[in-house]
């Protein structure tokens, strides 16, 4: 059990991005972990009510860092897409998360996207992982979950990708090693 609490979290993130930016994201997901260990954490920020949505915890206007405290409906099931120039931390405070990673192997230029799924896995209760500039992911909770999300700005201001599957592709087998 950790009494590890957020504006510990808060110091830390504000030091690891003055030091080493972007570098810093593994210290920062490791952090979380340990802020994920903290039950009152957990049930300040939490409860079985709270209906899907999503709040921010912090600001740091310094680094322009967010931490963000998303309730996920059961069933909820998001398509690839990238964090643009940022970056983003996840981590399960319960609950867990379906994460899929792809590959764009199509050259950025063209006005599609051929993806290939790079891995694929269960972010589990306490777990965190990063996710750099430009990783192209999708996200999945079969199940209610509680998530917090740590990200380098204001997501919803910069230009992302996201898929559109009227255009873009998925590849699996063979094909997906075309290029």
């Amino acid at each position: 059990m950790s009494s590890y609490d957020l504006p510990q979290f808060c110091n830390d993130l504000r030091t690891i991005l003055s030091e080493d930016g972007p570098g810093g994201l593994p210290r920062i997901a490791a952090r979380l972990r340990e802020l994920l260990a903290n039950p009152a954490f957990v049930a300040r920020t939490f409860t079985e009510e709270m209906p899907a949505s999503k709040r921010v915890l912090f600001h740091d206007a310094q680094t322009d860092a967010y931490v963000l405290a998303h309730v996920q409906e059961a069933k909820k099931a998001g398509s690839p897409h990238s964090h643009g120039a940022s970056w983003a931390v996840y981590g399960n405070a319960r609950g867990f998360t379906e994460m899929t990673e792809y590959r764009r192997v199509n050259p950025p230029t063209e006005d599609h996207a051929d993806l290939v799924v790079a891995d694929k896995y269960r972010l589990e209760e306490g777990e965190a992982r990063c996710y750099g500039p430009g990783a192209i992911h999708a996200t999945a909770q079969p199940e209610k979950a509680w998530v917090i999300r740590v990200t380098g700005t204001d997501l919803d201001l910069l230009p992302r990708y996201h898929f559109a599957p009227d255009k873009d592709k998925i590849l699996e087998g063979a094909g997906a090693q075309r290029r």
